[in-house]
């Protein structure tokens, strides 16, 4: 691959994820949660941004993983956001807060959820409709 198709490429994952990256932000300025009522505005509440910043992470991390080819594999930069998360949701158990104040084993599921669907984002739905967004593994990228 060429340096011009290696740029484009670079872009194009700096763009998705920025765009991802906005649309996490947006959700929580706007308080989404706050136009639910019932059960609804509890699980809301309670588990949406479990499966929200893993998105967001991991997506942080594809908009730089040109740069740092330790996390080119979806496998590599999904295994580390579940294990940050987990471990950050473990210390809670231990009276640890570095993230959040209550653990809950379902955050733990949350984060895989959260994963899987950014995974799902990244490899099947943006590289089939986005022009340069896989990244070439056969020349280095």
């Amino acid at each position: 691959m060429d340096k011009r198709s290696v740029n484009i490429t670079r872009v194009a994952r700096m763009i998705t994820g920025i765009i991802i990256i906005l649309i996490i932000a947006m959700i929580h300025i706007l308080r989404l949660g706050s136009y639910l009522s019932g059960e609804a505005y509890i699980l809301y509440y309670s588990y949406a941004s479990d499966i929200i910043i893993p998105i967001g992470m991991y997506f942080l991390l594809v908009i730089n993983d040109i740069q740092i080819q330790f996390f080119q594999s979806w496998l590599v930069k999904a295994s580390a956001i579940f294990l940050f998360a987990t471990f950050t949701e473990i210390m809670q158990a231990f009276g640890i807060y570095l993230v959040g104040v209550t653990f809950d084993v379902i955050d733990i599921a949350m984060f895989g959820i959260g994963v899987l669907i950014a995974v799902f984002l990244d490899k099947i739905v943006f590289e089939s409709i986005i022009p340069y967004y896989r990244l070439n593994k056969t020349s280095g990228l």
